[in-house]
C-alpha cells in the first residue's frame, strides 16, 4: 500500500537524501541517526519534527504520539521509494514530545504492532515505553581542550586507570526513597570521589535504555537513549562534560552482542526477522533470553556502527567496552553440537561478525581519533588488539580474563596450600603481551554469590584485609591497565546489589578507610613512576627476578621504563610469615628506597616496612650480579623504587 499526501493534510513528505539512503543500505553509513529518528524541521515556514525509519516489509506505518492522542491515521507515514525507509513531517511537534510507530506488516499475516523508534534519542522510564523526541544538538559543550590532547594521547604507554561504576547503585538517597543520584547529581559527587582516588577514566555500565532493571543495562533496547532513570539526555552530556572539564576520561559499556524480546522493541520489528537472524541456532542467546544481531544484513551494520560514532560525537564519550565478544566470534559460543550452523568454511567462527567487528573498530577510529576500544573477550582468540590491516580485530585493548581468573582462584586459597599453586599467578607472563591488556576486577567477581572481593579473602579479619591489600598491590605492579568495580576500593564486604547502595557506612571503621587510602597511593604511584605504566605491552617492562620460590610463596619482579634503566622492584610475600633479611637479586649497584608497603600502618598493616634506604651489594643473586637484603611484612607487597644505576 503506499500513501499519497492528500491522506495526510497535516503532515508533509519529507524526502530522504538519495545519498544517506544509499550509505545506509550499503552498510556503510557512519552517523545513520542524522537522518533516522526524529529530528527538527521546517516545512513552509513551519517547525515541527521530521521522523524517518527503517521497516521494508511493511504495508501501512502510522505514527502515534503524545501529540496526536495516540490515534492511529492521524499521521501515515510515506514510503521513500524501494529503500525500505518510510518518513513523515509533523508540524508543532516539538522535544519532550512521546511517540510510537503503529507497524502494519505487510500481508497481514502478523499482527499489528506499536514500536519504539530503533532511532529515538530518548525514552519514557520503565514501565513506559514510548519514545521521546529529543534535540541531539542543543547542548553547548566546553571540553575542547580535553577533546583536542585526546586526539594526541598515547594511551597505551600512559596511565589508564578505570573506576567501573553501576549509576543506579553507587549511591541512594534514603530520604527520597531511596531513589537514584541524577546525571547532574552524580557530576557533583562521583566526579570529586573519582579523582580523589586518583583514577583517569569512569567506566559507566550501560547508559542505554533498558527496560529491566537487573539486566544492569546489558538487555539494552534504546540504544541511541540514555537511560531516563538519572535524567535527560543533555543530563548525562553534562556529567561527561564536568567529567572532561576536570581531567576524566568517561568509558561506557556497549552491547552490540544481542538484545532482549521486548514487544515494542527490535524483535520482529516489521513482521519479519528485521534486526535478528532468522535461524535461533544463529540468532538467539538461550542462556541470556536474547537474540543475536543479522550481522550479515548491511542496515543492521549501519544501526551499530552508527550507534557507537554516535556515542562519540554527540556525548563525546572516549572509550567503547564492547560486552561479550566471545559470543560474537564463535557461532557454537554456549551451543551444544546439532545447536549451531558451521561457516561456510565448515568452521565454527561467524565470519559476519567478525567484519563487523573490524569495521567497527575501523571506523570508530578514524572518526574520533584517540578513543579507547576494550574487548571483554575471555578466550584466546589471535590479535584481538592488532590492527585490523594485520589481521586483527582491531581493539585498543583486551580484559585479560584469565589473569583475572587465575589470581583470584589462588587468593582464595588459605596460604598454607598456595605454594602447590604458585604457577597460577606465574603463568600469567607466559601470554602477557601477546595483547594488549587491561586486568579487570570488574562487577562480575563481586556478584551471583561469588561474594566481595574481601569476602573471597581466606584466614581471619585481618588476613582477609591483609590479603586484600596485598591483591590490590599485585594489580598495580602487574603489566597491564587496571580496573577496580567500585566498592572494591574500600573492601566492600557484602555481594555488589543493584537494588541498593553500597555500604558507605563502612567508612567510619579504620580498616576499610585505610584500603581506601591504599588505592589513592597506588593510583598515585602509578601515574607518578613511569616504570609501572610506560611498557605495559612489551616483554622490555618486565624481568623476573624470582618467579620460581613456591616454597616461600614469594613472587618478585622488576617493572621498567622506557628506553631507560630505571626500575621499579615489586615483591610479594603470599605467606602470614614475616620474612626478615630476604634477599633478591638487582640488576647493578645503587641505592633502593621503598616507595609503596601494603604493611604499612597508614593501610592498616602491622607496620614491618623498609624504614631506610637499602644499597644494593656485589653479590649475585639468581640471574643478577647485584643482590640487596629486605624485610618482607606478611601477606604483603612492596615496591622499591632505584637510583640512577652506575654502569
Amino acid at each position: 500500500m503506499r500513501i499519497s499526501s492528500s491522506e495526510n493534510k497535516n503532515s508533509l513528505n519529507p524526502q530522504l537524501s538519495d545519498f544517506d539512503i544509499h550509505l545506509h543500505a550499503e552498510g556503510t553509513h557512519t552517523c545513520a541517526y542524522r537522518f533516522l529518528g526524529a529530528h527538527p524541521a521546517r516545512f513552509n515556514n513551519v517547525d515541527g519534527t521530521r521522523f524517518a525509519v527503517w521497516c521494508p516489509n511493511a504495508d501501512r506505518i502510522n505514527l502515534i504520539g503524545s501529540f496526536n492522542d495516540w490515534k492511529a491515521g492521524a499521521h501515515t507515514m510515506f514510503h521513500q521509494g524501494d529503500s525500505g525507509l518510510w518518513s513523515i513531517f509533523v508540524p508543532e511537534v516539538t522535544q519532550g514530545d512521546l511517540y510510537k510507530y503503529e507497524i502494519r506488516p505487510r500481508g497481514g499475516w502478523a499482527p499489528i504492532s506499536q514500536r519504539a523508534d530503533p532511532y529515538a534519542f530518548a525514552a519514557e522510564l520503565r514501565p513506559g515505553s514510548a519514545s521521546k523526541v529529543w534535540h541531539l544538538d542543543d547542548y553547548t559543550w566546553s571540553d575542547e581542550a580535553w577533546i583536542e590532547q585526546r586526539t594526541s594521547a598515547d594511551w597505551l604507554h600512559q596511565p589508564i586507570s578505570i573506576y567501573e561504576v553501576h549509576l543506579g547503585s553507587w549511591r541512594r538517597i534514603p530520604g527520597e526513597d531511596d531513589r537514584w543520584f541524577t546525571y547532574r547529581e552524580l557530576a557533583d559527587s562521583l566526579i570529586p570521589y573519582v579523582l580523589k582516588l586518583g583514577f583517569t577514566h569512569v567506566e559507566l555500565m550501560p547508559v542505554s535504555e533498558h527496560p529491566f532493571d537487573g539486566s544492569w543495562g546489558y538487555q539494552t533496547l534504546g540504544y541511541y537513549a540514555p537511560s531516563s532513570r538519572y535524567g535527560s539526555p543533555d543530563d548525562l552530556k553534562y556529567f561527561i562534560d564536568q567529567c572532561h572539564r576536570a581531567g576524566l576520561g568517561v568509558i561506557i559499556d556497549w552491547v552490540p552482542a544481542h538484545f532482549p524480546k521486548d514487544d515494542f522493541g527490535l524483535r520482529m520489528f516489521d513482521g519479519t526477522h528485521l534486526y535478528e537472524h532468522g535461524d535461533p541456532r544463529k540468532g538467539e542467546h538461550t542462556d541470556w533470553g536474547t537474540l543475536i544481531f543479522n550481522y550479515g544484513r548491511n542496515e543492521v551494520r549501519s544501526f551499530l556502527i552508527s550507534n557507537a560514532v554516535y556515542w562519540a560525537d554527540v556525548f563525546h564519550i572516549d572509550g567503547l567496552r564492547v560486552d561479550a565478544v566471545a559470543s560474537m566470534l564463535y557461532l557454537d559460543y554456549s551451543r551444544e553440537p546439532g545447536e549451531w550452523v558451521p561457516n561456510q568454511h565448515g568452521g565454527n567462527e561467524n565470519l559476519e561478525a567478525i567484519e563487523f567487528l573490524k569495521q567497527f573498530n575501523t571506523v570508530i577510529h578514524r572518526e574520533s581519533p584517540g578513543i579507547l576500544t576494550f574487548a571483554e573477550e575471555s578466550t584466546s582468540w589471535p590479535m584481538v588488539t592488532r590492527p585490523v590491516y594485520l589481521g586483527g580485530l582491531g581493539f585498543g585493548l583486551k580484559w585479560n580474563m584469565g589473569w583475572m581468573n587465575d589470581t583470584l582462584q589462588y587468593f582464595g586459597k588459605d596460604p598454607v596450600h598456595r605454594r602447590h599453586h604458585h604457577n597460577e599467578l606465574t603463568f600469567s607472563m607466559v601470554y602477557a603481551f601477546t595483547e594488549n591488556f587491561i586486568l579487570p576486577f570488574s562487577h562480575d567477581e563481586v556478584v551471583h554469590g561469588k561474594g566481595s572481593l574481601l569476602s573471597r579473602m581466606p584466614g581471619d579479619s585481618w588476613q582477609q584485609f591483609a590479603n586484600l591489600r596485598l591483591l590490590l598491590a599485585y594489580l598495580y605492579a602487574h603489566p597491564g591497565k587496571k580496573l577496580l568495580f567500585m566498592g572494591d576500593e574500600f573492601a566492600q564486604r557484602s555481594e555488589w546489589n543493584h537494588d541498593s547502595s553500597l555500604d558507605w557506612h563502612l567508612l567510619e571503621f579504620d580498616s576499610h578507610r585505610q584500603v581506601q587510602e591504599l588505592v589513592r597511593n597506588l593510583n598515585r604511584l602509578y601515574r607518578e613512576v613511569p616504570s609501572l605504566h610506560e611498557e605495559d605491552f612489551v616483554q622490555e617492562g618486565f624481568r623476573w627476578i624470582d618467579a620460581h620460590d613456591d616454597g616461600s610463596s614469594i613472587l618478585s619482579f622488576l617493572r621498567i621504563a622506557a628506553g631507560t634503566s630505571d626500575h621499579i622492584a615489586c615483591v610479594f610475600n603470599l605467606t602470614p610469615e614475616p620474612r626478615v633479611d630476604y634477599r633478591i637479586g638487582v640488576p647493578g649497584p645503587g641505592t633502593y628506597t621503598e616507595i609503596l608497603n601494603s604493611d604499612a600502618r597508614i593501610f592498616g598493616g602491622s607496620g614491618l616496612i623498609n624504614e631506610t634506604s637499602i644499597e644494593a651489594d656485589e653479590q649475585p643473586w639468581g640471574e643478577f650480579p647485584y643482590s640487596m637484603a629486605i624485610n618482607l611484612p606478611p601477606l604483603a607487597g612492596a615496591y622499591f623504587q632505584s637510583s640512577p644505576i652506575i654502569p
